[in-house]
């Protein structure tokens, strides 16, 4: 079976929605355009961007512990939604639908958030753009998942996981079940890119909560490494070569 690119995910606003695209075009040693581009700083974060900002919007690339993340908060894994007529419109089964510019109505996006963040947890205070994007890595990496190694979790868990629980940006179809694994150094071709895969993703238990309710439904962690010995799934890739890349390209690795 011949590998194709089944899908090209994009998160505008990191742990809090997601979006499908047909193509897009990809710049070597560049993130996926508009992937994680804005996220959402705590009480905690602040005291982190402090003295690392320019006119209020960070200047470099803060950790994920700055900001609002699915792992303090499974109902944020049931929010989906991106970009809808220059705006951004979000979704969560238990919140009216949400609507926003994130450039000039982002305190509307904190409130909309807030019942669903716990409230012994560091509160969230804006949404921010700045000079890096919020990748949980610094490194200007693109993400490459499998659905065969998806299809082969799901048969051994007996349940339906979905693409949305990962967070991915490439997901690939055609590849033998967990065979990226294998392929760290190796060059991957996809339209007119070349990626080189740098190294597996480590899972953490964000990937335990349902898509749909915003409910755990499992333990993730522990069950990636018993049933393969490491709580890893996916793969991460630095562009080599830039280039537009299309929903059904072939994937030569």
């Amino acid at each position: 079976m011949t590998a194709r690119l089944a899908h090209i995910r994009r998160h505008p606003i990191k742990s809090i929605g997601g979006e499908g695209l047909d193509s897009i075009t990809l710049q070597a040693a560049r993130r996926l355009p508009g992937d994680r581009e804005w996220a959402v700083l705590t009480e905690a974060g602040e005291r982190n961007a402090r003295g690392s900002e320019t006119d209020g919007e960070p200047d470099r690339w803060l950790p994920k512990s700055c900001f609002l993340r699915r792992v303090a908060s499974a109902p944020l894994q049931a929010i989906s939604g991106g970009w809808q007529d220059g705006r951004l419109a979000l979704h969560q089964p238990t919140r009216p639908d949400l609507s926003f510019d994130p450039e000039t109505e982002a305190d509307r996006l904190i409130d909309w958030l807030r019942p669903l963040w716990p409230a012994e947890a560091p509160a969230p205070t804006r949404l921010v753009r700045g000079a890096g994007i919020w990748t949980d890595v610094k490194w200007p990496w693109v993400s490459i998942l499998s659905l065969d190694s998806l299809a082969a979790l799901e048969a051994r868990v007996g349940k339906n996981l979905g693409i949305a629980r990962w967070r991915g940006n490439l997901w690939v179809e055609g590849w033998e079940p967990f065979a990226e694994r294998d392929m760290i150094g190796r060059i991957i071709r996809i339209g007119e890119a070349e990626l080189r895969v740098t190294e597996q993703i480590g899972r953490c238990d964000a990937t335990s909560a349902d898509t749909q309710s915003g409910e755990r439904d499992l333990d993730m962690v522990e069950t990636l490494d018993r049933l393969y010995g490491a709580a890893n799934f996916g793969i991460y890739a630095e562009v080599v070569t830039g280039g537009d890349i299309a929903v059904g390209n072939e994937v030569i690795a």
